[in-house]
């Protein structure tokens, strides 16, 4: 098992859940001890984690938030909420119910496992001489009025081939193992692994083109509804990389720089000093200068560049207005950042992708103009590339 056991919070709560050291993903899911990486990757019987592949089960089921779930732009009678700040036209509301499924999914542009050439917006990721360079992206891309990934969404992760996502409001259907892992099949390619928190309303999540070593969540003490998700990922070559996948409060700074606090300690904690570390997600931010990114500065190259679109915006928000969604490195991972490259485009610092402003759509297929713009979706995708020795 490894060290940061996966929260207990909601079930047994936080002193039960330290005495007891369980890993609650498999109490839910009925998941083997063994860890379930990608098609190719290796089974590692010492590791304890929800990761799953497309011959395995979710980490998480039945995770429908009931009609008691805050939506994405109000603030519960605990000073928290259950999305972004902004309060985008056409929000019907964020909750999830266990009803129909959300209305299909798209499956044109469906990835593999495989390398991608540099002529579309895959990543060369061989392990060659040059190292393999692996895309991340920052996610939070759900539309409609239950916080969930349609078509929209699922076009941009198509389009964009991340070989690492760090997903925000992972929720798509019922949130039953089958259509999660349908989603991430869909959305990425079934040799892809995942973790996906297995509790709470807008739960945080990895994928994951390499081997998830190990995986679970650290508590996020200021949100009910979602903790901070994480994986060990074993890139090519020697090190290994971490990844944190966040959601911060929207509804002040101060409670984003406890949340920012929790993150640090948890990292001093758990990652070894010698292993690559990126954090990312929609921290929900007004500004590059807010208190949470000062306070983040200990440990992640918080300065630009920044990453832009074409048009040269760095914001992410659904106006374009606010930093909201974030790709942050350690020092060491942050000098191995690279141009983001799409078809003839080069992106020195990263690229906030949105489809209304990119040009031209054919390097992203099956991407249309209107899926940054579908109802409810209140964020970017943020996109970095690094190539790693």
């Amino acid at each position: 098992m490894p060290k940061s056991r996966i929260a207990l919070k909601r079930a047994l709560g936080a002193p039960l859940a330290t005495v007891l050291g369980l890993s609650f993903a498999y109490a839910f899911s009925g998941c083997s001890d063994e860890l379930l990486t990608g098609a190719s990757g290796p089974r590692d019987s010492s590791t304890d984690t929800g990761s799953c592949t497309a011959n395995s089960c979710d980490a998480a089921i039945g995770n429908d938030a009931d009609a008691n779930d805050a939506d994405a732009n109000i603030t519960d009678a605990n000073n928290t909420d259950a999305g972004s700040a902004e309060n985008d036209a056409g929000d019907t509301g964020g909750e999830t119910d266990g009803g129909d499924a959300d209305a299909g999914i798209a499956d044109g542009g469906e990835t593999d496992g495989g390398e991608t050439d540099g002529g579309d917006a895959g990543t060369v990721a061989d392990g060659g001489s040059g190292g393999a360079v692996v895309r991340v992206m920052a996610a939070n891309l759900t539309s409609g009025n239950k916080q969930s990934y349609l078509d929209p969404g699922i076009h941009i992760f198509q389009g964009l081939k991340p070989d690492i996502a760090l997903i925000q409001e992972f929720n798509y259907g019922s949130n039953t193992a089958q259509e999660i892992r349908t989603l991430v099949d869909t959305a990425f390619g079934p040799s892809f692994s995942y973790f996906r928190e297995p509790v709470g309303s807008i739960p945080n999540g990895v994928v994951s083109r390499y081997p998830m070593i190990a995986s679970g969540e650290w508590d996020d003490t200021e949100a009910p509804d979602r903790d901070f998700a994480w994986a060990k990922i074993d890139i090519p070559g020697d090190t290994d990389l971490w990844v944190i996948s966040v959601h911060l409060l929207s509804s002040s700074s101060t409670p984003r720089v406890n949340q920012a606090n929790e993150i640090l300690a948890y990292i001093g904690q758990n990652v070894p000093a010698s292993d690559y570390v990126i954090l990312g997600g929609d921290f929900n931010t007004a500004s590059r200068g807010e208190n949470v990114v000062t306070t983040l500065a200990a440990k992640f190259a918080t300065s630009g560049p920044y990453p832009l679109d074409g048009a040269g915006n760095d914001k992410t928000n659904m106006n374009r207005n606010k930093p909201y969604d974030w790709v942050l490195a350690d020092p060491r991972t942050n000098a191995l950042a690279v141009d983001v490259r799409i078809g003839a485009q080069s992106f020195p610092g990263g690229l906030v992708f949105d489809s209304r402003v990119f040009t031209p759509l054919s390097d992203v297929v099956p991407v249309v103009a209107e899926d940054s713009n579908a109802p409810s979706m209140q964020h970017m995708a943020v996109v970095r590339d690094f190539r790693f020795p």
